[in-house]
């Protein structure tokens, strides 16, 4: 018959600390007073059963076996409770990659004096393309042409007068034209410096220097530093 009071079992294969291998061995103990209690109370069972109406030896059989599979269940959801934390771990070293690194994704950048990189993909059959860039409060401060050939281009931070803009968060759409007109206005893929990052609903979240947060899979390219 299966051994069920053994308490010879750890999390240690999975990286858990002593504390763990502690608690483990105390939930292993607790199992085993349960099971003396059990076989206990078994016993006054079959002490005080109508002699007239035995109870069935396959019942006897039953009781064990759920007591021994509640056993094995105890000891299962500890194991993946180890293997929860050590993932939780590892999650947070990935997070760490992120911090310091520049993200490319759609969304409003933050001007530091310093020019600002921006990704061009104008419409097919576009014959031009402008760049319009509104500052925080919605407000058109520059627009220029860049060519229909080229897919990157920066922003030095000059509105329409050549003059500096002020530090602050910033948005860049592309206009692409045709023969007939505008085809599109879209938003544009520009590089942000990743701040922090978490994880929210099991999915990884970037705070950005201009303080907006997306999800990491709205990233599409990544870089390091390049100031």
């Amino acid at each position: 018959m299966m051994d069920v009071t053994s308490t010879n079992y750890t999390n240690t294969a999975y990286g858990a600390s002593a504390s763990a291998a502690g608690d483990a061995t105390q939930q292993g103990t607790m199992i085993s007073s349960d099971f003396e209690t059990f076989l206990k109370m078994l016993t006054v069972q079959m002490e005080n059963q109508d002699p007239l109406n035995p109870i069935e030896s396959s019942d006897y059989a039953v009781q064990l076996a759920t007591f021994s599979g509640v056993e094995q269940q105890v000891r299962t959801n500890d194991l993946l409770k180890e293997v929860q934390s050590q993932l939780g771990l590892l999650s947070m070293s990935d997070l760490v990659g992120w911090v310091g690194m520049e993200a490319r994704a759609t969304t409003t950048a933050h001007f530091e004096l310093a020019p600002i990189d921006l990704t061009l993909a104008p419409d097919p059959g576009a014959t031009s393309a402008f760049v319009v860039v509104r500052d925080a409060a919605g407000d058109l401060v520059d627009r220029f042409e860049v060519s229909v050939a080229d897919d990157s281009t920066q922003w030095a931070g000059l509105d329409t007068t050549g003059q500096l803009m002020p530090e602050g968060d910033y948005s860049f759409h592309l206009q692409s034209y045709n023969a007939n007109g505008v085809m599109s206005e879209k938003q544009m893929s520009i590089y942000s410096e990743v701040v922090e990052a978490k994880v929210e609903g099991g999915r990884t979240v970037l705070i950005l220097a201009s303080g907006d947060e997306i999800a990491a899979t709205e990233v599409d390219a990544l870089r390091a530093p390049q100031s």
